[in-house]
């Protein structure tokens, strides 16, 4: 509910020369929500609010309502009110890195919750991506991914594990806290520079959809990456599964 965390909003007030009226406080509620005086879940005050404050029209209060909803930061529930959405994390189609890299650039602190982790024989589809035989062993880690204690994601990671050699795999404890292209980069020498990936848009299965703490059938996003090294050796499979109302990919021309 929006309690005492309007004050902010209702503290400013509307200029003749700064743009159209729906505009300001459209921009005044995109910085109550940025700066933490809504957070994901919470109301914003109604159009009749907005109007009272302000002394708008019912219009120009839906207008400004309306332009956050365009920019996703607000969902509309019938009956109930306007309410901030989960923000989501981006990421960029035009850089591949690892789900840790990717979370720390953006000032988001990564963690894992291992589900499983060990050398097993590769599938087929395993075996294909990486140009191995169907009976060659590979090392799988299963993990959920989180941003800041936020579920994001589900991922299964298989690595070949003739790049391994005598060297140990990383233990569950690591993988729960830890880089798996950090590891990869420390123990095996090995510099991931590039791949191919195919993102889908997909409807989560019953099981995947509690492991991600969403409804079943859900929209999801699902990343199949082959990850290369310098020398174009397949070196990951992975598939990622993201929940689709807290991750995106960006792309830009």
């Amino acid at each position: 509910m929006t309690g005492d965390k309007t004050e902010g909003w209702r503290a400013r007030v509307l200029k003749d020369h700064a743009g159209p009226r729906w505009k300001q406080i459209a921009e005044w509620l995109r910085d109550a929500i940025r700066d933490g005086e809504f957070s994901p879940g919470d109301f914003l005050p109604t159009e009749s609010v907005i109007n009272e404050v302000f002394g708008v029209s019912r219009t120009t209060s839906r207008n400004a309502l309306n332009q956050l909803v365009s920019e996703g930061l607000v969902t509309r529930r019938p009956g109930s009110g306007t309410v901030v959405a989960d923000l989501r994390v981006e990421q960029p189609l035009t850089r591949l890195s690892g789900f840790s890299e990717d979370m720390l650039q953006r000032g988001l602190t990564p963690s894992f919750r291992v589900l499983s982790c060990g050398f097993r024989q590769a599938s087929e589809e395993v075996a294909l991506a990486l140009g191995i035989a169907s009976h060659d062993r590979v090392f799988l880690s299963e993990r959920i991914l989180m941003a800041n204690d936020r579920i994001i994601g589900h991922s299964r990671s298989w690595i070949r594990s003739d790049v391994m050699h005598q060297t140990a795999p990383p233990e569950a404890d690591f993988l729960s806290r830890g880089s798996l292209y950090e590891w990869i980069a420390d123990h095996l020498g090995i510099e991931i520079i590039g791949g191919v990936e195919y993102i889908e848009a997909k409807r989560s299965e019953e099981t995947l959809a509690e492991l991600l703490d969403i409804d079943a059938q859900a929209p999801v996003l699902v990343a199949s990456r082959v990850a290369r090294d310098r020398r174009e050796l397949p070196i990951e499979y992975a598939v990622v599964t993201y929940r689709a109302d807290r991750y995106r990919f960006r792309l830009d021309l």
